[in-house]
């Protein structure tokens, strides 16, 4: 469908991204002229999937795959498949909080057999082992008369996959996908004085079900907030059958084929002229991170050949924070993928904003993209704009030395100097000898430098900084507030 320009007003804006209204109102709020942002964006797909034909012809196995995807017997196949499944149009209704006739979230329902469960918290660990379907959740709780009619917000963090929320039987918001907090208005006349009952349809496919831990769960009106932790009830709805897909392994999503989405969502674009690009990309790559390393500067080149100006600016935001913190040095795919977007600022007129200590363990969306959009806005500012003295990164590793049984570690981007945040002990730096079995290491700033060393390792030759999923504590920052890249010296 055509597209068109929308004025960044507060309804319009929140339909567009939050990284990309704070990259642009950054930029605004230094220059003054307007900005003019194309947002193309699926989320979840992989780099490959952006690239066009041409771009591929150093990737045999990616162009293979896209190759797959012209075969006209091949799209049949898949077509015929589809067709054949077994469809129903009026499917029976099997879950049993819908089925009778007082439903679930019904003030007239009586709950009988209802268990109890904590939020947050997922179902799998608390006696649910397994279950793919439906699983109710309820919670009485009681509100005083001041709040009788009020208006009110409902706060359920975020919930595994799907769901739908009901405050004395009156629906106030569903979701139907589990990235997006959870945030209902309650209109006025629903609250009650006394009793109230919240009722929440938790519908998941996969993996596991219920309320993300460390979110927001909470109901607030007129100045009261009501704490939604702890014990609730639950009971299930329903149990879903496992179902196969094409060819026996679940549908086959043409958006994340190579060149899949090229044609659509970037050669639309091109008869713009553009200042540059910011690219926000790399988990569904994760899994592959040494392919990482050549598909980026493929898609740079790509892009850069398609608006025909070998050097358009090209920002990159390397991954956040993510998943369970490891307490001992470790392996991680995440750190290497981040390796790989570092290596890609090797190419002309790149820059990187470093986002790890932006992100959130439990949550691959994180909520904060004010700061990636500002550091984007401060990247773009030195590259794009000009501004050369500026401080625009926080230090990026530039080559260490070995010093006796201590190693000494050289940034750029050092700014007003080196700094620990918080006035802590510096956190993260893993130091080792000849076998790479890597230890926690001691480290001191030194005349803008980081000085590492651990009284067990005599002879250290390697050392890592941030190297982890989540190195949640890494504080090694310049005096700008700008954290540092996490990097090793092991490859």
């Amino acid at each position: 469908p055509p597209g068109k320009w929308k004025a960044a007003s507060p309804t319009d804006v929140l339909e567009f991204g939050a990284a990309s209204y704070f990259f642009a109102r950054g930029l605004y709020q230094q220059y003054h002229i307007p900005i003019g942002i194309i947002n193309s964006s699926v989320g979840g797909t992989p780099i490959e999937a952006w690239i066009s034909e041409e771009g591929l012809k150093e990737f045999p196995q990616e162009l293979q795959s896209a190759a797959r995807f012209r075969d006209t017997g091949f799209i049949n196949r898949m077509a015929r498949a589809q067709r054949a499944a077994p469809r129903n149009a009026n499917p029976e209704i099997t879950d049993q909080g819908l089925a009778g006739p007082v439903k679930w979230f019904d003030t007239a329902y009586r709950p009988k057999a209802w268990k109890s469960i904590i939020v947050p918290g997922y179902w799998a660990d608390q006696g649910i082992k397994g279950l793919n379907g439906v699983v109710w959740y309820r919670k009485e709780i009681y509100l005083p008369a001041t709040l009788k009619g009020k208006a009110a917000k409902l706060f359920l963090g975020r919930i595994i996959d799907a769901d739908q929320a009901y405050v004395n039987g009156v629906f106030v918001g569903n979701i139907t996908y589990q990235y997006p907090p959870r945030r209902y208005q309650v209109p006025e006349g629903v609250l009650k004085e006394g009793k109230n009952i919240i009722v929440v349809r938790v519908t998941n496919t996969a993996g596991k079900g219920g309320f993300v831990p460390d979110k927001p769960y909470y109901l607030t009106a007129g100045g009261l907030r009501v704490d939604l932790r702890g014990e609730w009830q639950y009971k299930v709805g329903d149990v879903f059958v496992p179902r196969g897909g094409f060819g026996g392994g679940g549908p086959i999503s043409q958006q994340n084929i190579p060149t899949g989405l090229y044609n659509t969502m970037v050669a639309g674009a091109i008869p713009y002229q553009v200042k540059g690009f910011v690219w926000y990309q790399g988990e569904t790559n994760a899994g592959r991170p040494e392919a990482y390393r050549k598909l980026l500067p493929a898609l740079i080149r790509d892009w850069r050949n398609k608006w025909n100006n070998p050097s358009l600016p090209f920002l990159i935001v390397q991954l956040p924070n993510f998943m369970d913190m490891q307490y001992l040095p470790s392996e991680s795919q995440w750190a290497m993928l981040r390796e790989a977007q570092f290596q890609s600022l090797a190419v002309p007129n790149t820059a990187m904003a470093v986002t790890i200590d932006a992100g959130e363990w439990n949550d691959i969306h994180p909520l904060n993209k004010k700061a990636v959009g500002d550091r984007l806005a401060l990247a773009a500012r030195k590259l794009a704009y000009g501004e050369k003295d500026l401080v625009s990164s926080g230090p990026l590793f530039r080559s260490a030395s070995v010093e006796g049984d201590k190693i000494r570690i050289h940034f750029s981007d050092t700014g007003s100097g080196l700094v620990a945040k918080d006035d802590d002990e510096l956190h993260y730096f893993a130091i080792a000898g000849a076998d790479k079995k890597f230890v926690w290491a001691k480290a001191k700033i030194e005349n803008n430098t980081v000085v590492v060393w651990n009284e067990h390792v005599k002879n250290p030759l390697y050392v890592r900084y941030a190297w982890a999923d989540n190195p949640d504590g890494a504080n090694l920052y310049n005096k700008e507030g700008l954290p540092a890249g996490p990097f090793r010296t092991d490859q």
